[in-house]
């Protein structure tokens, strides 16, 4: 049982084991946002568990940071058991959510090995159905609470929830805490960073953010993995202005993590650059 902590004023956050994610709630008179909702209708059923065990409040108000599949499949779960709650997400996170899934399942129908293959293979998705393309403000009664698309990063349908009377910012996967910035299929390694100014522009002094992975961190932390995600952007274009090879580019120079997880990173960014960066030969 994971159940959730406060961490601020009517803020919780619980993290739970299977891809060690986080689910946020944010209370307000009129009840509870969540934020993010687990990775699969069974597994949401312990976030339920838990909220019921809390006691503080009903959801009536569902927020996904981003469209993959470990924040996203327990949309269904809340909204067979609180009714048809609404679910906010950035319009491009909303528009990738279902076909994402759908690659999911197929990835693992043949993966019998998988333990959660079953429960999967079972989900039903409930994309959300509230988008916005910049900003967006939602009122829980004594309380506003802000979504921002800072820019793309991690995916290009990421948002930030702004809780600005307790100092707290839900930060998705732009932050990660447990391990390094995960670099997808889907991601944009030459935005990342920007987008990461923004997000610290959004943060008060002493504020606490918490990422869509590991413990609650403070401005220090998020400076510091901004400052390495860009070292990762300017090391890409470095190497594409230099016509380094995009099969030699792991390899040729020290990266700020570990080089096993950036090969989408470079390739991405790659394919980002101008074209007088990145002309052949790159592969």
């Amino acid at each position: 049982m994971s159940g959730f902590t406060e961490v601020a004023d009517r803020v919780w956050v619980a993290r739970y084991p299977w891809a060690d994610v986080n689910v946020s709630l944010v209370g307000g008179r009129d009840g509870l946002l969540v934020v993010d909702t687990y990775a699969s209708t069974r597994a949401a059923q312990e976030v339920l568990d838990d909220v019921r065990r809390l006691g503080a409040g009903r959801v009536t108000a569902v927020v996904n940071t981003h469209a993959h599949w470990d924040h996203v499949l327990g949309n269904h779960a809340f909204r067979e058991h609180y009714g048809d709650l609404p679910i906010h997400a950035h319009e491009n996170a909303a528009a990738a959510t279902e076909p994402a899934f759908r690659e999911l399942q197929d990835s693992v129908r043949d993966a019998a090995d998988d333990p959660h293959r079953e429960e999967l293979l079972a989900t039903e998705v409930a994309p959300a159905d509230r988008t916005f393309s910049s900003a967006v403000g939602l009122d829980l009664g004594d309380r506003l609470v802000e979504l921002v698309h800072p820019g793309r990063g991690h995916t290009d349908g990421d948002l930030v929830v702004s809780v600005p009377d307790a100092s707290v910012l839900l930060a998705g996967d732009l932050v990660e805490e447990s391990g390094p910035p995960a670099y997808g299929s889907d991601c944009w390694p030459m935005d990342w960073p920007l987008s990461l100014d923004i997000v610290l522009g959004l943060l008060p002094a002493g504020g606490t953010v918490v990422p869509g992975h590991g413990v609650p961190v403070d401005r220090s932390f998020v400076e510091e993995q901004r400052n390495a995600i860009g070292l990762v952007a300017e090391a890409i274009r470095d190497l594409a202005t230099r016509r380094v090879p995009l099969d030699e580019a792991l390899g040729a120079v020290d990266w700020p993590f570990p080089a096993d997880g950036l090969a989408e990173a470079v390739r991405r960014g790659y394919a980002q650059l101008p074209r007088s960066q990145t002309r052949l030969p790159l592969v």
